[in-house]
């Protein structure tokens, strides 16, 4: 039987959200600067298939407080673990183009990003899926002092890396992805989190692995974990399903919009069982 615990936490804090708005004060989610921005993201995950490490840069613009562009590129280094079977490798990723909006609110900070990507990378290496891929975010949140609770919901036709992991696989195939939890700021620039997410794939799936060689192949693997097998497998929505709990500790310097921002963490995957460590840090201007 498919687990949903995820899923209902989800739709808890967003009940909560809703029923506190009129109590407190949201905290703005976002700047309202014009111009040019830019950044550059550098995150690793280690776990018992390797480390994948992706050097993200983005440069962008935004027309008003509310919307905004941004075009960009990712790097993969990802060192595959001895059992795993495959090589060292790298390579860049999808060049992608992101359109944002954000309407932040005293009620409800609610913004929106959908993102395109263009079939540039190796899908031999698991840096691509061959094709255009593309994903839809939403995402809410309100602040109750220094704790701010919130949620995602969005849909795509792939599994997108995310700043807590840098999967060692991505996936062709439709989704709809949910996320809900909270941080806290503690002191000053320093803050701890906590969240819940469900992947939820529909129809055929490709699963291409980065962390091992091979031909494709149709079948199964224990606790779904395919990419450890082949590296390209096509199959049910079983073989992309995952969910799981993360947990962060998140600190920026100078302000949180210009600056540098760094980030530890942990995730532990129900559906693919294992437990991946993350480091991620971040330079904007």
């Amino acid at each position: 039987m498919t687990r949903r615990i995820p899923v209902l936490a989800i739709l808890t804090i967003a009940t909560l959200i809703g029923a506190a708005t009129a109590q407190s004060s949201a905290k703005p989610a976002l700047h309202d600067d014009r111009g040019i921005t830019s950044y550059v993201e550098f995150g690793a995950t280690s776990d018992s298939d390797g480390q994948a490490y992706e050097l993200n840069s983005n440069v962008g613009y935004d027309f008003s407080q509310h919307f905004g562009i941004a075009v960009g590129a990712p790097f993969y280094f990802v060192r595959p673990s001895s059992t795993a079977g495959g090589t060292s490798s790298s390579g860049v990723g999808n060049p992608y183009l992101s359109l944002h909006l954000k309407y932040p609110g005293p009620a409800l900070n609610f913004s929106t990003a959908l993102t395109g990507s263009a079939p540039l990378g190796d899908s031999k290496k698991g840096l691509s899926t061959g094709r255009a891929t593309f994903d839809w975010t939403n995402h809410f949140d309100h602040a109750f002092s220094d704790l701010t609770l919130f949620a995602e919901v969005g849909i795509a036709n792939t599994i997108a890396d995310t700043r807590l992991f840098v999967r060692p696989y991505t996936t062709l195939g439709f989704n709809t992805h949910f996320q809900g939890g909270a941080s806290y700021d503690v002191w000053k620039s320093f803050s701890v989190g906590a969240s819940g997410y469900d992947i939820l794939p529909s129809g055929q799936q490709t699963v291409f692995s980065r962390v091992t060689k091979g031909q494709g192949n149709t079948g199964t693997a224990h606790h779904g974990r395919v990419f450890e097998n082949n590296q390209q497998t096509t199959g049910s929505a079983s073989i992309a399903q995952d969910d799981g709990f993360s947990a962060w500790i998140d600190g920026t310097g100078l302000h949180a919009q210009h600056g540098l921002r760094f980030e530890f963490g942990c995730i532990q995957h129900r559906h693919q069982p294992g437990t991946v460590v993350s480091q991620e840090s971040e330079i904007s201007v």
